[in-house]
């Protein structure tokens, strides 16, 4: 058989979507036809709604689908992050059950690793999971837990066995997020959105089946899921964006960018708004001052280079090489590239950067990436966890000295008492 090549790739899909696009179609039965074709991710086992391609040959099909017009599988918001642990680490009935759900956009999903007790230290979580007859009973409270308000399922991290090392004993649950047991609160932002929530567990349930790999797996698996989060750190990834193009299919495209995806709009702000930076400097003619020129260069040098180092993960990636410590990179250097776009854009601005509302720059742009770039330096694990595992991993330099990791969880003080 002989290997595709980018021609062979991309006419095979032109082809496919001249015989199929059709933007008069709902969105989940066009979404289907994608499923079965496995043109809407290419790169996944042909058992599993893929066509087993090479990840390099994504960029291809995207622009092959942007040439005809046509509408993807869902790709943003934790559903890719729950799609990519459950090909690495589920069984083949999650695969069954979740796959397929997750491209038509039917299921939302959330991520339940933070606690309040805890902050970075995902180990010490204390979030319990009993074996209780044949079911998982769920009891604690997870934090800053985006979309929570609005997930049919939850990816859990959670203490299974007291008796072991913290790392050794967490289990990995797929969680039911619609039922009684959990209960969900909206934190309201500095931004004044309310993406993040705090979740409350009460004798909540999980099936046997939903346990992802084994008890004392759940830091490995959780380790698959954070590593496939900072690889999309790294600036590359396009925000879902809606189209105006008249048929049905754009229309319910719109309406679940504008539901769906609502708690996720302001991340585009979160990454700094490079793509502003020179408009708004020619604007205000600041683009003049020398001062701010070489604040201007420095920033988009710092992101050129910011995408230098995705490309060269996505190339690993292309590989076939599995997600390593490159994703720390990534997601350390986006926080630095955010934190001197801020800055850019209150030299350009000046004190109206602290405006907000309808008469203040861009309607109040400027001002809501300042006041949300600093949770880049936070979510999907601080720039200090990063600078550690960039430090041990790549520089392999000696592990940072901890008291915690060889005695029995129960034995570590901690911040909260578990029952």
């Amino acid at each position: 058989m002989t290997d595709p090549t980018e021609d062979s790739v991309r006419a095979e899909v032109r082809a496919w979507l001249n015989a199929n696009w059709n933007p008069e179609l709902g969105l989940v039965e066009w979404r289907l036809k994608l499923c079965d074709s496995g043109w809407g991710a290419p790169h996944w086992p042909k058992q599993w709604y893929g066509r087993g391609l090479p990840v390099k040959f994504n960029s291809v099909v995207d622009e092959e689908f942007a040439r005809a017009g046509a509408v993807g599988v869902a790709k943003a918001g934790i559903r890719t992050l729950a799609a990519a642990t459950i090909l690495d680490h589920g069984t083949d009935l999650h695969k069954e059950k979740f796959l397929k759900r997750i491209l038509t956009g039917e299921d939302t999903w959330c991520q339940l690793f933070s606690e309040p007790g805890s902050g970075s230290d995902m180990a010490g979580a204390v979030t319990r999971a009993d074996r209780q007859g044949n079911k998982w009973v769920i009891n604690g409270q997870k934090v800053w837990t985006t979309s929570a308000h609005k997930a049919h399922w939850g990816l859990l991290l959670a203490r299974a066995n007291w008796d072991v090392p913290k790392h050794k004993g967490l289990a990995y649950f797929v969680l039911d997020m619609k039922q009684p047991g959990v209960q969900v609160h909206p934190l309201k932002q500095m931004n004044n959105h309310a993406s993040f929530n705090q979740v409350f567990f009460t004798d909540a349930i999980v099936e046997p089946e939903f346990l992802v790999s084994e008890v004392g797996d759940g830091w490995t698996v959780a380790t698959t899921t954070l590593m496939h989060e900072r690889r999309g750190a790294d600036g590359l990834r396009s925000w879902a964006q809606a189209s105006q193009k008249t048929g049905r299919i754009y229309e319910e495209e719109r309406a679940e960018i504008a539901t769906t995806m609502e708690p996720y709009k302001w991340y585009p702000q979160r990454a700094g708004r490079v793509d502003l930076v020179m408009q708004r400097a020619r604007e205000t003619g600041k683009i003049n001052d020398p001062v701010i020129r070489q604040e201007i260069a420095k920033l988009l040098s710092l992101s050129k280079a910011a995408e230098w180092t995705a490309r060269r993960a996505r190339a690993a990636q292309d590989q076939g090489k599995p997600q390593g410590p490159e994703g720390s990179l990534g997601k350390l250097v986006s926080s630095h590239v955010a934190r001197q776009a801020a800055r850019v854009h209150t030299y350009i601005t000046g004190a109206d950067a602290l405006l907000s509302g309808a008469d203040s720059p861009m309607e109040g742009v400027i001002a809501e990436i300042l006041v949300s770039v600093p949770a880049t330096s936070i979510a999907g694990g601080t720039d200090e966890i990063q600078r550690n595992i960039i430090s041990e991993r790549v520089l392999k330099m000696p592990k940072e000295a901890s008291v915690d990791t060889s005695k029995p969880f129960k034995d570590v003080p901690r911040n909260t008492v578990s029952s």
